[in-house]
């Protein structure tokens, strides 16, 4: 196992997040899953966060990511879902017709 460390602290951080399409639709394509894990990695750089896995569904991503003890989670995939679901709709405008509203994501 291996161990990060900063100028205080020896740390090793791992999230699993599974993030779910609205109502389950079935959208998520390989080169959708492509375009999504690469805002992923571009946001990530902002946030302090390091891509480890990335695995995908037809309505579900799994995502396994490492960051510092001083970034809050939260405010990474509250920023990560917005960024990428006004992303996805605007390059890939097919998917909107299997979405009722807006919402690209689920709020959980």
């Amino acid at each position: 196992m291996e161990l990060d460390k900063n100028q205080h602290s020896v740390y090793s951080i791992n999230y699993h997040l599974v993030i779910v399409i609205k109502y389950r639709r079935k959208v998520i394509s390989d080169e959708i899953s492509g375009y999504l894990r690469a805002t992923f990695e571009r946001i990530g750089i902002t946030y302090g966060v390091e891509l480890v896995e990335w695995n995908h569904d037809k309505d579900h991503v799994h995502v396994l990511f490492k960051c510092t003890p001083q970034i809050a989670p939260a405010k990474f995939i509250n920023a990560y879902k917005s960024v990428s679901s006004r992303l996805v709709k605007k390059n890939y405008p097919e998917i909107r017709q299997y979405l009722w509203k807006e919402a690209f994501w689920t709020k959980s």
